[in-house]
């Protein structure tokens, strides 16, 4: 075991798949001499040159177009889009290319591409630089979407991205980048398609991601003051996601609430909702609650930010209401 932030977690994860794999190259606006605008590539061109760690010019069409079809050719290219808010440049090359080309050639086709997504909100960014789109792709067939939150899975799943021979967006929340955790030592890969208990809880499911884990877990802790004993689940891959793990927890909890910093309206909870109604509706003794942003742009001003965005406090008055049927 060793300490990494996340940041470090990731570029150890991409340094030890380029040396394992010649065929992985990495791209994107400024990921070559400046290392990106989180600093997540440095080093990675001094040790692998520039004939694999490359700046592209500022066309995420363009370089993502270029991944698709290195992709389709044997290469595995990770491509860092330096914004989530602008993936909605590359959506053809992704949505109607990336997604499809394997399916639409008969499996003939291989498309192991990694897009590496920085997402959410913090620090007063404003509405073009703060966005959860996650959602998004989670309603596009052929892709694989992963959403990790501490440093052991940012390495561990980021290395089974890369490996995998289908699209992977994996969105990385910047706010999260200088976290610290331990993780392990040696070829550490972590399977996409599973959840992990980050709590142990016999109350109330908690089912969130990324920087919600966290806020998650503090609004736990103070729950458990109350006597609420809340079980926090950290879903680690949307898209497949492990919904054997969150039914059994229900099973156990009878009663779920969904956590997600993107806007409520549309996202990623409503899909789940639905899908633990489908499958578990008798295993539950309340209403799905959800705890989502508002439905508004972010705001620039930070206390504006705040106010918009779910925190721990939020989500333990959302299980309040939940346990003393306050709904």
């Amino acid at each position: 075991m060793s300490v990494m932030t996340v940041r470090e977690a990731i570029n150890s994860a991409l340094a030890e798949e380029m040396r394992r794999d010649p065929s992985v190259v990495l791209m994107g606006c400024d990921v070559a001499l400046k290392g990106g605008p989180f600093g997540v590539t440095l080093g990675l061109l001094k040790e692998f040159g520039p004939e694999r760690v490359y700046d592209t010019p500022i066309s995420e069409p363009g370089f993502t177009g270029i991944g698709v079809g290195l992709a389709a050719t044997g290469i595995r290219p990770v491509i860092e889009i330096m914004f989530c808010d602008w993936v909605t440049l590359a959506m053809d090359q992704i949505v109607n290319m990336a997604a499809k080309m394997r399916y639409m050639f008969g499996g003939k086709v291989n498309m192991p591409i990694v897009f590496r997504i920085p997402f959410g909100a913090g620090g007063g960014q404003a509405a073009q630089h703060s966005q959860s789109l996650e959602a998004w792709f989670n309603h596009v067939p052929g892709l694989k979407i992963v959403v990790p939150s501490t440093p052991a899975d940012y390495k561990g799943l980021l290395k089974a991205a890369i490996r995998d021979d289908n699209p992977v967006l994996f969105f990385e929340h910047k706010r999260n980048y200088m976290l610290k955790g331990e993780v392990p030592s040696g070829d550490y890969i972590k399977p996409l398609g599973k959840a992990d208990i980050k709590r142990s809880g016999a109350d109330v499911t908690i089912v969130t991601y990324s920087s919600m884990v966290f806020s998650s877990l503090e609004a736990a802790e103070a729950l458990e003051k109350e006597g609420i004993d809340c079980e926090v689940i950290d879903l680690c891959t949307l898209l497949p996601l492990d919904y054997d793990t969150v039914l059994a927890s229900i099973a156990k909890t009878n009663r779920v609430v969904v956590v997600h910093e993107a806007q409520k309206r549309g996202g990623i909870g409503s899909d789940i909702v639905a899908e633990i109604v489908e499958r578990g509706f008798d295993l539950l003794d309340a209403p799905p609650l959800r705890v989502g942003a508002l439905n508004i742009p972010v705001p620039y001003n930070e206390a504006l930010e705040k106010m918009c965005l779910p925190d721990a406090g939020k989500i333990a008055e959302c299980v309040r209401k939940l346990v003393n049927n306050q709904i």
